[in-house]
């Protein structure tokens, strides 16, 4: 089971760059002590590379760069178990994780981003850090954090995984937000603490909510009109016969002719991004999309759209 970000602009806030006073403070020339090209955590089939740079008496930092959606988990799925395998495996004198940073590369297209992006982690206990946020670090901001050369490629280690047989058929299809499993969020505690039960479901079909918050990125905008903006493209899609790939930058371009707030924008990208898409499994829960399936729920969505794999026969 993965969370909502998947691969791809994991349905995050907008990321804003972190302010020259705080980078400041960690800053201090670093080596690379460590660039493994397939570093893999215990448990977690997933790959990437880092590089970590380290100094007497400078918090280590951690560079993990990784090509998306073709090395198992990704990097925002699993940071908190990457970045702890790193923790235990590399600096486990410190009382703290390394400073992360993060770089998914997305071979597809421009709407995909290649950024750096620093995590900053809530707390957590020894080896185990949690309650993650992301916020964008610029290569100039990287390498005077470090004080080194930092490298912006996957790395001539890189050792592809091998091929896979055919995938399903990938298929977007409208669907009743009430018929989708109880979801189990596991990184907003706060505000969604243990799923929607089946009566509160019913209760806000009928009296339904609107209205944004605060708490987190998955409240924080209108998903009634995102949703409705969301049929809205599935019709226009399958009028012309656009391929499910294209469907992201497809449903990006709808919303800026409707006018959409860059939060808008962002929640309805992922609802038709192939890696990020709401996506129930064959049983009773989720391959992707339970905290976008939490506030839909909350708020009395009634329709949305979720990715289904339909095996070709």
């Amino acid at each position: 089971m993965t969370d909502d970000l998947h691969a791809g602009p994991a349905p995050e806030p907008a990321p804003r760059p972190h302010g020259p006073d705080e980078l400041s403070a960690l800053a201090a020339p670093r080596r690379l002590s460590v660039d493994d090209h397939m570093f893999t955590a215990p448990g977690l089939p997933g790959t990437f590379r880092l590089q970590l740079f380290t100094a007497d008496g400078a918090r280590p930092v951690a560079v993990a760069t990784q090509v998306a959606g073709a090395e198992g988990t990704s990097l925002m799925n699993g940071v908190e178990t990457f970045a702890g395998a790193v923790w235990e495996r590399h600096c486990p004198e410190q009382d703290q994780p390394p400073v992360w940073v993060e770089r998914q590369l997305w071979p597809q297209g421009p709407l995909e981003e290649t950024c750096f992006r620093r995590v900053v982690f809530d707390g957590g206990d020894r080896y185990r850090p949690r309650g993650p946020k992301w916020s964008v670090i610029t290569h100039e901001q990287l390498q005077d954090l470090v004080g080194a050369q930092v490298a912006k490629e996957r790395g001539a280690g890189y050792v592809p995984r091998a091929a896979e047989p055919p995938k399903p058929q990938l298929v977007f299809a409208e669907f009743a937000v009430a018929r989708l499993a109880r979801p189990r969020p596991f990184r907003e505690p706060a505000c969604m603490p243990a799923g929607v039960p089946w009566w509160r479901r019913l209760l806000r079909q009928v009296l339904p909510r609107r209205g944004a918050r605060s708490c987190c990125w998955y409240h924080g905008g209108d998903w009634h009109r995102v949703n409705t903006m969301a049929i809205e493209v599935l019709g226009r899609a399958r009028a012309q016969g656009v391929d499910p790939d294209g469907m992201e930058e497809f449903a990006t371009a709808h919303a800026t002719t409707a006018g959409a707030t860059g939060w808008e924008t962002q929640a309805l990208a992922t609802l038709f991004n192939v890696a990020n898409a709401i996506q129930p499994s064959r049983g009773t829960g989720y391959i992707n999309g339970q905290h976008r399936a939490q506030a839909m729920l909350e708020v009395g969505v009634r329709r949305t759209v979720v990715l289904h794999h339909v095996d070709e026969t």
